[in-house]
C-alpha cells in the first residue's frame, strides 16, 4: 500500500479508502444490495490487512448502522490511532423538525450521535455530505470549526458541490479564522468528468484533497452492460447517474475493457488506474463488498498507463449532465 499526505495537511492515508456504505442492515428506502455484519467484518480485516488505513462512512447510510458495524469492526481489528476515520452529515436522520441539514442543531447533536455508533471519542475527518441551501454557510463554517474545537473531529471535508460553492466555503472560514476544509469528496470516474472543469483546478490551487466516491461508477466499468447484479438491479441511484449516457459510455466501457484484456487484469484495476493517475486525487473511495474488489484496488496501484492509453480512455468523453451536487 501507498501512503500520501490528505491535501495540505500532515495526516497520511492510504491511496486506496474503502468506502463503507455497502454495510449496513437494509431498510426502508435504502440500498437492497447492502452485506450484514458478518458479511461486512471480513472485507474490512482485509483491507486492513492490505495496509488500507482510510475508511469512509456516514450517518445517514443505513440509518446509522454502517457507523455501527465500521465502529465495532475496526475497535476489535485495528489500533485506533493508526485508522483515519471518516464520517458524513446533513443526511435526513429522523422524521420532523430538524432532522437533517447542516444547522449547528444538527451538527452538534449529529456528530455525537456518530460518535456512539463508532464507539469513538473523535473522528479524523468531519465532511457535510452536500450542500445545504437552507443554512447559512457562515453558521455551518462555524459548527464545524467548534466541533473540531472540542475534539471531536481532527480535520473537516466537503462533499459533491458546485465549486462557487465550495470556494464560498473557504473563504468564509479564512476571513473568520475557522477551521477549512483539507479535502472534497465528490463525483468523479471514466463515465463522469464533469469535476475536470472547476473542481479539480479548485483543489489543486487551494492544496485540497481530493477523494472520489464512485470511481468504479457504481460497478459499470467494471462489466458489459447486459451482466446483472443485484446492486446493478436495485440501486436507482446508478441509475439515475448513468443510465441517459449509457450509449456514449459504453464506447469508454469498451476501452476499459480493451485496455484490461492487453494488461490480463480485470476491468476495474485498469479504471482505478486511471484515476489514481489524475492530479490532484489523493484516494478513492472503493465501496467494496467482495474481497476481490479489494484486492484490484491494491493491485491497481503497480498499474502505470500509457499516454497513448489514457489518451484511448478519454477520447470517447461526452459531456455529461451534472450529478451529485444536489
Amino acid at each position: 500500500m501507498e501512503y500520501v499526505k490528505l491535501g495540505n495537511t500532515g495526516l497520511d492515508v492510504s491511496r486506496i479508502c474503502l468506502g463503507c456504505m455497502g454495510f449496513g442492515v437494509v431498510v426502508q428506502g435504502g440500498h437492497q444490495w447492502v452485506l450484514d455484519e458478518e458479511s461486512s467484518r471480513p472485507i474490512i480485516k482485509q483491507a486492513l490487512e492490505l495496509g488500507i488505513n482510510f475508511f469512509d462512512t456516514a450517518n445517514v447510510y443505513s440509518a446509522g448502522t454502517s457507523e455501527e458495524f465500521i465502529g465495532r469492526a475496526l475497535k476489535e481489528y485495528a489500533n485506533r490511532d493508526e485508522i483515519v476515520l471518516a464520517t458524513k452529515v446533513n443526511g435526513r436522520m429522523h422524521e420532523g423538525t430538524n432532522g437533517a441539514g447542516l444547522s449547528r442543531k444538527a451538527i452538534m447533536s449529529e456528530i455525537d450521535k456518530s460518535l456512539v455508533r463508532l464507539g469513538t471519542e473523535y473522528v479524523d475527518l468531519y465532511q457535510i455530505h452536500r450542500w445545504d441551501y437552507n443554512t447559512p454557510i457562515e453558521e455551518t463554517m462555524e459548527a464545524m470549526h467548534d466541533v473540531v474545537k472540542a475534539g471531536k473531529a481532527r480535520y473537516i471535508g466537503a462533499s459533491a458541490m458546485y465549486a462557487w460553492q465550495f470556494l464560498k466555503a473557504l473563504h468564509v472560514a479564512e476571513n473568520n479564522g475557522w477551521t477549512k476544509f483539507v479535502s472534497m469528496q465528490n463525483h468523479y470516474n471514466l463515465i463522469y468528468r464533469e469535476e475536470e472543469r472547476e473542481m479539480l483546478p479548485l483543489c489543486k490551487a487551494e492544496r485540497i484533497g481530493v477523494i472520489p466516491y464512485s470511481p468504479l461508477a457504481g460497478g459499470r466499468l467494471t462489466k458489459d452492460s447486459q451482466e446483472k447484479t443485484l446492486r446493478s438491479q436495485t440501486d436507482q441511484i446508478v441509475r439515475q447517474k448513468y443510465d441517459a449516457t449509457a450509449d456514449t459510455d459504453r464506447l469508454i466501457i469498451n476501452q476499459v475493457a480493451a485496455i484490461a484484456e492487453k494488461y490480463e487484469v480485470p476491468r476495474a484495476q485498469i479504471a482505478l488506474a486511471w484515476l489514481l493517475q489524475k492530479e490532484p486525487v489523493t484516494s478513492p473511495i472503493v465501496g467494496a463488498t467482495k474481497i476481490s474488489h479489494l484486492k484490484d484496488a491494491g493491485a491497481a496501484l503497480s498499474i502505470t498507463l500509457t499516454p497513448e492509453e489514457i489518451a484511448a480512455l478519454e477520447e470517447p468523453y461526452v459531456p455529461h449532465r451534472i450529478v451529485g451536487h444536489q
